[in-house]
């Protein structure tokens, strides 16, 4: 079946014989081999460019494992060029070539090549793209399935889409597979025998496998809810009755981060305009990472909903943050008090700012003026939007928040601006 990730293509696109390196990144399994091998290729092809003309090395195969030194790949790729033609190398999980920094600034070199590579964790880029390359590395972050994506390739409504999309989440390969017991024996097996394998295997956690896999079960708990490594510590000691230092916890966190498992979302005082350093929230790349994570025990709708939002955000290209509103005021007594509220998503991009609420139900007037305390308190003429789990017209209060429908958020990218 044809999967359209028409953004990631077009980016690709775009992107053409512009003289860098084009990066390709994200979690395993999330497409970026499909999007290079099947649908860049077949852009390329259409758009006449020969077979012999694209060089595709999988380096993660069998097949071209020999190739993981950078001399023999070198020699493999000056061997298939052949004239004055233009070639498209496409390179999949370059990371396991030890030292292809050499190699990829060696290949930027020849004006007839257009090089395209894949990688699995950020430090790929961090690190080593934006130091070695100087500017010359051109990511393309690709994700899981949207819902949008996921709903293009559904048979049926868009509640039922959702509702499935809620459980099993956006990786590609479920879209082939049509039992619970087919799509959750395959999640938890990505969870368990690819990404946690592959976060030990490269940063020599085997002797801390399992410490590492209950962490990952304690945030699997808590997306969307404020932490911090002192209070996972606490939950060590406390539940698991297991002594850990917070510099342990904090690597095991940004291990899980550099291979793109989980984001970090830090919080914003936005009448102050300053970031507060701590506590954070933790959510997941995919949803339904989490959920086989956890077996499908802990039914959440409120906090799935909001991690939803939070990877749709995020595949918009929006630079994210909890919002914070602090309010003075005088209680009954005359004294001076200061309280907090909190705004779910504050969304940056460019000079476009806009404040999100997550609701799953506004049951009643109490219910709407508890989900928009904190935005009414926001000063400025940024755009405030409450997205609703069952609200079905757009609509507008007479304060100017908008409230609109979860699936026609998800499935429409220009929603924010109705």
């Amino acid at each position: 079946m044809l999967i359209k990730r028409d953004e990631y293509l077009n980016k690709l696109i775009s992107k053409k014989w512009n003289g860098m390196i084009k990066v390709i990144t994200g979690i395993r399994r999330c497409g970026k081999s499909y999007l290079l091998f099947e649908l860049f290729k077949k852009h390329l092809i259409d758009n006449g460019v020969e077979d012999n003309q694209i060089i595709e090395i999988s380096l993660d195969s069998v097949e071209f494992e020999d190739l993981q030194d950078k001399r023999k790949l070198n020699d493999y790729i000056k061997s298939k060029i052949r004239n004055d033609k233009n070639y498209y190398i496409l390179l999949d999980e370059i990371q396991l070539v030890d030292g292809f920094e050499l190699l990829l600034n060696g290949l930027l070199k020849h004006e007839n090549i257009d090089v395209y590579v894949t990688g699995s964790n950020s430090k790929f880029l961090s690190s080593d793209i934006i130091t070695e390359f100087r500017g010359r590395g051109d990511e393309v972050r690709v994700h899981p399935l949207s819902f949008k994506e996921f709903y293009d390739s559904y048979k049926g409504d868009k509640h039922n889409a959702y509702s499935e999309y809620s459980i099993y989440g956006g990786m590609p390969a479920l879209v082939a597979m049509d039992s619970h017991e087919a799509k959750s024996s395959y999640l938890s097996n990505l969870v368990e025998n690819v990404y946690l394998t592959d976060i030990i295997d490269r940063n020599d956690l085997k002797k801390d496998k399992d410490v590492l896999g209950e962490l990952l079960d304690i945030i699997s708990s808590a997306i969307g809810s404020l932490t911090n490594p002192t209070k996972l510590v606490n939950v060590y000691e406390s539940v698991k009755h297991i002594k850990i230092n917070r510099m342990t916890i904090s690597h095991y966190l940004d291990c899980f981060m550099d291979a793109f498992l989980i984001s970090k979302v830090q919080r914003y005082d936005i009448k102050g305009k300053a970031y507060i350093d701590s506590p954070y929230k933790y959510y997941f790349e995919d949803i339904g990472l989490r959920n086989a994570r956890i077996n499908y025990r802990q039914n959440e709708p409120t906090h799935t909903m909001e991690n939803i939002i939070y990877n749709e955000l995020i595949i918009r290209g929006y630079s994210v943050d909890v919002g914070i509103v602090e309010v003075n005021y005088k209680d009954e007594y005359k004294k001076s008090q200061r309280k907090q509220y909190e705004v779910d998503f504050v969304c940056n991009k460019g000079n476009a700012k806009y404040y999100i609420q997550s609701a799953y139900a506004l049951e009643n007037q109490d219910k709407i003026n508890q989900e928009t305390r904190g935005l009414n308190k926001i000063m400025d003429s940024f755009k405030k939007i409450v997205v609703v789990k069952d609200c079905y017209v757009p609509w507008y209060d007479e304060k100017g928040v908008l409230y609109i429908g979860l699936e026609d958020f998800l499935l429409n990218p220009s929603s924010m601006d109705i």
